[in-house]
């Protein structure tokens, strides 16, 4: 979608948002474009021929170009992040807080959290630790390599709304399973831990989640039954 100047509406006040200005003004663009390939008066056309000066599929089209493009996502990724700031930032934990010895699967336990998805096996993959919107747009391009397990902050469910389907799973540092995040990892079937607490990983660290686990109940959150699903690192043996 070309960088066109947002022109303000005739009939009221420009976009406050960016996308919303940015998509009007294609509209407008476009409408303009075809009216005055028409040569006719806007009193004849508007009424007779507006489908031949924008159409359905011109709209899906650019909207499209504005999905393909990534630009929908930056703002939405970046509004709360600069509203905000206070609310994002990784809470202090203590390192090593969980085993230090491994189990007879060569796994250690490095966290726990609260399970969104229960499933019939867990899951396991490389993290990737995830907190820019570098990152994330690099992603969108590039595609997420096979079986990428997210470790987010609590506003990572903003931050990598739009590709969470393609993670293999996420682990989200805050919220709960009813946030905003839960809701999303619930409609796209992505096995989730939320609210956890984890000794520090590293880019490409082994994982598996407990995604077996039951999710909390309806009261967990304020009677404190949270934090059942595990998390282990699986190491090599060397």
């Amino acid at each position: 979608m070309s960088d066109s100047v947002v022109t303000p509406p005739k009939w009221g006040s420009t976009e406050m948002l960016p996308l919303p200005g940015r998509f009007n003004t294609a509209v407008r663009s476009l409408a303009a474009r075809r009216f005055a390939a028409t040569g006719e008066q806007w009193k004849d056309s508007v009424f007779e021929r507006q489908f031949d000066i924008f159409s359905m599929e011109d709209a899906r089209a650019i909207e499209q170009e504005a999905l393909d493009s990534g630009y929908r996502f930056e703002y939405s990724a970046t509004v709360s992040l600069e509203s905000e700031p206070h609310k994002y930032k990784r809470t202090d934990r203590e390192a090593r807080a969980f085993s230090e010895d491994r189990d007879s699967d060569g796994r250690r336990h490095v966290g726990i959290g609260d399970n969104v998805i229960k499933k019939s096996q867990t899951v396991i993959g490389p993290v990737a630790l995830i907190s820019a919107v570098e990152q994330v747009m690099e992603l969108l391009t590039d595609g997420i390599p096979p079986g990428t397990i997210a470790v987010i902050d609590d506003s990572g469910g903003t931050l990598t709304a739009p590709i969470i389907e393609g993670f293999a799973g996420v682990i989200c540092l805050g919220g709960t399973v009813r946030s905003h995040l839960g809701i999303l990892a619930r409609e796209y079937d992505v096995p989730t831990l939320m609210n956890c607490k984890i000794n520090d990983l590293k880019n490409g660290d082994l994982v598996e989640l407990e995604v077996t686990a039951a999710p909390p109940a309806a009261d967990a959150y304020e009677t404190g039954d949270t934090g059942h699903a595990r998390i282990w690192l699986i190491e090599s043996e060397s």
